[in-house]
């Protein structure tokens, strides 16, 4: 089942504020619901001309870095060897942006890079989640945008410029939810050119191991976003360029810098 978060307009007098809206999605239709994993409330729109929010609403996007070796080796951080648990940062909510949205280059930063991903999205809360059960917190899964200003992430004391200013998180473009994460694709595309091609199967942690690892230290709350790494090939965008993030069994994410 795909499920997807929209923008509904104000009423025609300007009365309600722009609100957002969870559904779910059958072929060229989105069925509203209650919330994010509630019942249908009987209202439907055209998928066609939905303005897409990111499908999530979440406390705190947690991220999982140097999870694919060749990465790891493009960016030179192999001289200390393998890690032996994952590497976690945060993101906060003002970090999301939306499938199609533009993302404007910073002028604090000479060195923009895209670095694709797969996200999960959680559907419970969530805490010391053992193998057995780990997947059954997720909601569901989606394709993720890790903008990252790869000079402040070198510089910087933390990573939170570097990672975490408004909009380095595009997300969507919706979540899919019947998904075994174990071995899928994940491209990512520059103006059409194909910059990382990998695969989940090369995570050197898998998302249940993330899941468990994450869980023992923080609380997961439902609409909580996890990234959970990305493959070697991230490198520089400009303004003007298009990024386009595949996620198999999911679809194509698509921003544009500005």
């Amino acid at each position: 089942m795909r499920i997807v978060r929209i923008q509904t307009d104000a009423d025609a007098q300007g009365n309600q504020p722009v609100l957002a809206q969870w559904g779910q999605v059958e072929a060229d239709t989105i069925y509203l619901t209650h919330g994010m994993g509630g019942a249908r409330t009987g209202q439907s729109v055209p998928l066609a001309g939905a303005a897409l929010l990111a499908p999530a609403e979440p406390t705190k996007i947690v991220c999982v870095g140097r999870n694919y070796l060749d990465h790891i080796r493009e960016l030179g951080n192999d001289k200390a060897g393998l890690p032996t648990e994952p590497g976690i940062f945060l993101k906060g909510p003002n970090a999301l942006a939306e499938e199609g949205g533009t993302v404007k280059k910073p002028d604090w930063t000479e060195s923009f890079h895209f670095e694709g991903e797969l996200a999960l999205v959680i559907g419970q809360r969530s805490r010391d989640l053992t193998p057995e059960n780990a997947l059954d917190a997720v909601l569901g899964y989606t394709c993720g945008l890790d903008l990252t200003a790869r000079d402040r992430q070198k510089t910087d004391l933390q990573w939170f410029r570097a990672k975490a200013a408004d909009r380095f998180c595009p997300l969507g473009p919706w979540l899919e939810t019947d998904l075994n994460p174990a071995d899928l694709r994940v491209q990512t595309r520059v103006n059409g050119q194909t910059r990382q091609d990998g695969r989940t199967s090369q995570m050197i942690f898998d998302v249940v191991q993330i899941l468990t690892y994450i869980t023992q230290f923080v609380t997961l709350e439902p609409g909580d976003v996890v990234l959970t790494g990305t493959p070697e090939g991230v490198g520089p965008v400009e303004p003007g360029d298009r990024v386009e993030v595949e996620v198999e069994g999911v679809g194509i994410l698509t921003t544009l810098i500005s």
